[in-house]
């Protein structure tokens, strides 16, 4: 029994690079349906987060108001006891402004350990093609 010719270099190649392109078809094609699919569950867990939210939000109002209305009794004056309460929820809200804006800047969006590796990738590069 006779073995089948080889194919030629160029149609071997060819067909190589056909493999190549259909590889990364399919490939592109498996991250779009990942990234589809993981954008379709982050959406519907940011809808129960803001759901949540709003509920969170509405609980915490009714609590302050039972905390005034219980102040009130207190102090006989509806006014006085609204006033703590809004003054205490004031400092809070200053103080939780305050942090957030010292840990809110820029200089933590730089990507340093990516353009650490870039250099270093470079490095490796630069070294190998100078041998």
């Amino acid at each position: 029994m006779a073995e089948p010719a080889p194919k030629p270099i160029p149609s071997l190649v060819g067909d190589a690079f056909r493999d190549t392109q259909d590889l990364v078809s399919k490939e592109i094609a498996l991250f779009r349906a990942e990234i589809s699919e993981g954008l379709r569950q982050l959406s519907t867990g940011l809808m129960l987060l803001i759901a949540a939210g709003v509920f969170a939000v509405t609980g915490l109002f009714v609590l302050i108001l039972a905390l005034v209305k219980a102040l009130a009794v207190l102090l006989n004056s509806e006014a006085l006891a609204a006033l703590i309460v809004g003054g205490l929820f004031a400092l809070i809200a200053i103080a939780l402004a305050l942090w957030g804006r010292s840990k809110a800047s820029l200089s933590s969006l730089e990507p340093t350990r990516t353009e650490r590796q870039l250099r270093q990738d470079a490095g490796i590069i630069t070294e190998r093609v100078g041998e």
